[in-house]
């Protein structure tokens, strides 16, 4: 059974389902319910807070649908492990993930070679509209869809199909093309998603979302790639350590 109480008001014109979807994420934020904490089978959970099995079900899957729950076969509904955590370096999402057991998975949504946006052609230090390979993809985490990324990269620096990003994260193809990746200048903030954006992320509309931009440099001072990243910061945080001088 589930170990926390839900103040549910029938009277209310919010629907029962999100009410109680609500107390259980409540649950999750002030630890109540910890990661990797299995909540009971919909009928019990619904018994024991006076529900009936559909709307307890349709709870469940509303915090499913935000990356707070997964179901799992021959387990049941658990509380997913806590949000990603990523140390600010030079390092890849992908291999990120790779490294914290995250099941990482891509779609590649966008893969084309385009003229450069005049922002795009200031970032990477071409002309304007020079010809640049543009990307987007969405990389899953453990099955949830984690981040919106976009890159572009200057033409002919990287052959690489969909196929290649569908298996492996954009800095190992970097890598093993003999770019040598030295140092990045990155911004990170957040603003509303758009109503596309959020529903690739599976939130609601206008939800807030982590932003970053970053440009890449190699070893000779090159620019070699400019990246806009979007992530849900329900699932994904970013870590710096701050030294005293």
């Amino acid at each position: 059974m589930a170990d926390f109480d839900a103040d549910l008001d029938r009277s209310s014109p919010v629907p029962l389902y999100h009410q109680m979807a609500e107390q259980i994420h409540l649950a999750i934020r002030t630890g109540r319910l910890a990661p990797g904490a299995l909540l009971g089978n919909e009928i019990a959970l619904a018994n024991e807070f006076g529900l009936s099995r559909p709307t307890m079900r349709s709870a469940i899957h509303e915090l499913v649908e935000k990356g707070v729950l997964v179901r799992r076969r021959g387990v049941g509904t658990q509380v997913v492990q806590g949000p990603i955590t990523r140390s600010v370096q030079l390092t890849s999402l992908f291999d990120d993930l790779v490294k914290a057991d995250q099941q990482p998975r891509t779609s590649v949504l966008l893969h084309e070679i385009t003229p450069a946006p005049d922002d795009v052609a200031a970032a990477l230090k071409l002309p304007r509209r020079q010809p640049v390979l543009h990307l987007r993809r969405i990389r899953y985490a453990n099955h949830h869809p984690l981040a919106i990324l976009e890159n572009y990269l200057p033409h002919r620096l990287l052959e690489v199909t969909a196929i290649d990003l569908s298996r492996h994260g954009l800095y190992d193809l970097l890598r093993s093309g003999g770019v040598r990746m030295k140092v990045a200048k990155q911004r990170i903030g957040a603003r509303d998603g758009s109503a596309a954006e959020c529903s690739l992320l599976n939130e609601d509309t206008d939800s807030p979302l982590l932003t970053m931009e970053r440009v890449t440099h190699d070893d000779t001072g090159r620019v070699v790639e400019f990246g806009r990243h979007l992530y849900r910061p329900s699932l994904y945080q970013f870590s710096v350590t701050l030294v005293g001088r």
